[in-house]
């Protein structure tokens, strides 16, 4: 930690290996994290410009920069003191705005959120501006000619800032926003160190030939995974699009219950839903098997050495691959609870520490060999979920307090990835999801008819648990 309010300093580094597969990732479509806010009241831009400025201050990832050394072919994430890392906000009028919206039925900050997720600044590092592209970027799009009802938006890398980097700077902007000082005190953040280094000592440990098979061991079963069923695997001008699902106070409360009644997590249940919902949606012969596979995202901050916070900007998650085999007889807890177990005995042997450079290195192969996945799809599993969610006590006072009516947060995976990328939150006691999936492989009208029975899975098997 260094002293408060101390000048921001100018740092370079080398990415780590997990880093380096999110630059390879983004440049196909996979990583751009977003955050869409739809604003009741007009912030004022000098003061929404001081309070960026602020969060950039205290947070110097937020002015940080990807160099791309092409000669290498290597990155490095570098941090600037000049004032010419700050963040610009860019302004939308009406009109501009009305051509991304057209004449959809859809809330306007869901259509912005999925606009600025296939807003791809990173996509190719040969013709980043001097070989660097920032990883922070606001816009402000305005809904009416007036300007009283906005969108404002923050894109970011998520090679530099993951889920919980993204949760804490939201969650920063709304104190600053309705206290006018959240970010005026407190420590400034010195630029992290990449997740590889901070690996508990022997936590990562693998021999050369366990590593060897265990890469080939991931690389055969990836062809015996089962996938959601294709609409159009030819058009690779591919798109991130979202589904959202939300459940009621009284049924999110069932949900939860069941799953502590049965010593499980929230994402489990999820999970064993998704693939459940997946099977049925296939219509396949009575007890024709399918081999599913999940990836657990966990963030490692506090295990890590020396122990992070959530105020520790960087990538500091690890993925758990787990594979389940269904014949469509399934039941939601015992799937659910199988699926919590896997993840739990692999996390016990410090799976997400010694798979990661497996894993790292199959993402960056799948990447160069599209031809390793089915059809050429860059699907590498069924479903991506986090291990816990992002819980947000925001009642719906003191979000029109901060001047925002709603908000929405995920990340782009129309290049290597899942069919079905989870954003669960728990807001105000609701559970608040967000479904990204990668368009035209997958359609909205098979995403609309997948999530919605999903969710009549949970409320059933919550309704079952008492």
């Amino acid at each position: 930690m260094s002293e408060p309010n101390r000048a921001p300093e100018s740092t370079t580094r080398p990415v780590g290996g997990t880093e380096y597969s999110w630059c390879r990732a983004i440049a196909g479509g996979t990583g751009i994290a977003v955050i869409a806010l739809s604003l009741t009241r007009t912030p004022k831009l000098e003061n929404l410009q001081n309070t960026l400025n602020k969060l950039q201050i205290r947070h110097p990832t937020l002015r940080s920069t990807f160099r791309f050394d092409a000669s290498t072919d290597s990155f490095s994430l570098a941090t600037s003191a000049a004032d010419s890392s700050r963040v610009v906000i860019h302004p939308f009028d009406s009109s501009s705005t009305a051509q991304i919206i057209r004449d959809s039925d859809d809330p306007p900050h869901r259509i912005i959120l999925e606009h600025e997720l296939n807003k791809n600044t990173w996509i190719d590092p040969h013709r980043w501006i001097n070989g660097e592209c920032g990883v922070f970027f606001v816009s402000l799009y305005d809904l009416d000619e007036g300007g009283e009802e906005r969108v404002l938006t923050f894109r970011l890398n998520t090679g530099a800032c993951d889920r919980t980097s993204a949760v804490t700077l939201l969650r920063e902007f709304m104190r600053e926003t309705t206290t006018g000082g959240g970010c005026e005190e407190g420590h400034v953040e010195e630029l992290g160190k990449a997740i590889e280094e901070m690996v508990p000592s022997g936590k990562g440990d693998k021999p050369f030939w366990a590593r060897g098979i265990d890469v080939l061991g991931y690389s055969l079963n990836a062809f015996r995974f089962s996938n959601l069923g294709f609409v159009d695997a030819e058009d690779s001008n591919r798109r991130s699009q979202v589904v959202r699902m939300k459940l009621e106070r009284d049924q999110t409360l069932k949900l939860v219950a069941g799953c502590k009644a049965r010593g499980i997590k929230l994402w489990a249940a999820i999970a064993a839903a998704g693939m459940i919902s997946a099977y049925s949606s296939k219509n396949l012969p009575q007890y024709q098997g399918e081999k599913y596979a999940v990836v657990t995202l966990s963030d490692c901050r506090p295990i890590l050495e020396p122990p992070l916070t959530p105020n520790d900007f960087g990538f500091y998650h690890s993925g758990i691959l787990h594979t389940h085999d269904i014949t469509g007889e399934e039941k939601l807890w015992d799937l659910a609870k199988r699926c919590y177990e896997s993840f739990t005995s692999a996390k016990n042997s410090n799976k997400h520490f010694t798979d990661m450079s497996d894993l790292n290195f199959l993402m960056c192969k799948a990447i160069e060999n599209p031809s390793l996945t089915p059809s050429s799809s860059l699907r590498t599993a069924l479903i991506s979920i986090f291990e816990d969610p992002v819980t947000d006590e925001y009642s719906e006072q003191a979000l029109a307090s901060a001047g925002v009516k709603d908000y929405i947060g995920c990340a782009s995976i129309h290049g290597v990835g899942p069919s079905v990328a989870v954003f669960d939150s728990l807001r105000d006691g609701k559970l608040d999801c967000s479904f990204v999936y990668p368009s035209p492989l997958h359609s909205r009208e098979q995403m609309d008819e997948l999530i919605e029975h999903v969710k009549t899975i949970l409320l059933e098997g919550s309704v079952s648990s008492f």
